[in-house]
């Protein structure tokens, strides 16, 4: 547990420190190796749909999980450590949120805050949508590129980052939009039910961090009609938690701020705000258990 909260810290660092070893978060083998199935399964296709997406994940993090163990013991841990790290480096992100939520406040003209939007909604489109949707963007992007990565890191370690960075590559990312369609289907799915724990834990985190009863509240009516693999509430909450911030506190803004930024804006640095405390809260209660541990 102390591994991984100094682990965390450290890409949390390197990240802001070295912008541009970002660009090492690559993942065009994944790419390399799911074409490289597909074609080895020719004619039949047995590999193209779920056993090839068994296969797909599941030897790369069989990989990771032998490494893991192996340096489990030699030296104090020490080599495990350094290995955990550079693969939860690896698997954050890949692109900084925050960065990107910096590039559409400060950039100066129009074609550059849509090209900073189209980073954070993963979409081209208008140069600036409504708040709304820049705040489910932006607790969508903290739930894939920070907080899910986290938890499965801290449950599993490298595998269970590895595992949650693969799902998500073949999930979403355009680069795998040639799949079969029930790989993709399936991989949907599998994220979907990756993302559920770390969702949870962030509603319940935006909760402490923000206004509790707008949350909950949210999360109440979303899940009214009963329990499922959706997590939309998070946006709901997130929203709920911005409207109400912005109403209470934007008399705070400095003058030049509030004659500037234009409503969406507002809530765009709302919600990273929200997500910057959220974070600071799981991190205050992986070191609460570290602690613990010690006594």
């Amino acid at each position: 547990m102390s591994f991984a909260l100094i682990a965390v810290v450290i890409v949390l660092l390197v990240g802001h420190a070295a912008p541009a070893l970002m660009a090492l978060r690559r993942f065009e083998w994944l790419v390399a190796w799911r074409r490289y199935l597909e074609a080895a399964s020719a004619p039949d296709g047995a590999l193209t749909g779920r056993l090839g997406l068994v296969l797909m994940a599941g030897l790369p993090v069989l990989l990771v999980a032998l490494l893991q163990i192996a340096l489990r013991e030699p030296l104090w841990g020490l080599p495990g450590f350094v290995f955990a790290t550079l693969l939860l480096f690896w698997c954050w992100g890949p692109r900084d949120l925050d960065v990107d939520v910096e590039a559409i406040v400060e950039a100066g003209d129009a074609d550059a805050r849509r090209q900073a939007t189209a980073h954070l909604l993963h979409e081209p489109g208008e140069a600036l949508p409504d708040g709304h949707t820049l705040v489910a963007a932006v607790f969508e992007g903290a739930l894939r590129r920070w907080f899910a990565p986290l938890f499965w890191f801290v449950l599993l370690g490298p595998a269970g980052v590895l595992t949650y960075r693969i799902f998500a590559q073949l999930g979403v990312d355009p680069a795998h939009a040639e799949a079969t369609p029930t790989q993709r289907e399936d991989a949907r799915w599998l994220l979907s039910v990756l993302d559920w724990p770390a969702a949870q834990l962030m509603a319940l985190a935006l909760a402490l961090a923000a206004n509790f009863d707008a949350v909950f509240s949210a999360w109440r009516q979303w899940h009214a009609e009963g329990w499922r693999l959706d997590n939309g509430f998070l946006a709901a909450a997130a929203r709920a938690s911005v409207d109400i911030e912005i109403a209470e506190h934007d008399t705070d803004l400095p003058e030049a701020d509030l004659a500037t930024a234009t409503p969406a804006l507002l809530e765009l640095r709302d919600a990273m705000s929200l997500v910057w405390r959220m974070l600071l809260l799981w991190l205050a209660v992986l070191a609460m258990f570290v602690i613990a541990r010690l006594f």
